[in-house]
């Protein structure tokens, strides 16, 4: 099974993460240990959204979709 997620910044509210993982509990637990440069400076987060995917590219398209525009627009009016 793999995961699409949105984590939201905790310290800095605007600050939203969209990404996939097969691993969730793990993949948020590095983002709050800082191993992500993306996110290492606005921790500490928390889980806001996420979706199982039966296959690793069904969850990339879908990641891929929430990093567009329009995505960005779905997941801010509809999941966080």
């Amino acid at each position: 099974m793999w995961y699409v997620y949105i984590i939201r910044s905790v310290s800095f509210p605007d600050q939203v993460y969209t990404g996939a993982t097969a691993d969730l509990k793990q993949r948020i637990a590095d983002h709050n240990a800082g191993k992500s440069p993306h996110t290492s400076k606005f921790t500490p987060w928390e889980l806001c959204w996420y979706c199982g995917f039966p296959d690793k590219f069904k969850a990339l398209e879908f990641e891929k979709y929430l990093k567009s525009h329009s995505g960005r627009a779905f997941a801010n009016k509809r999941l966080c």
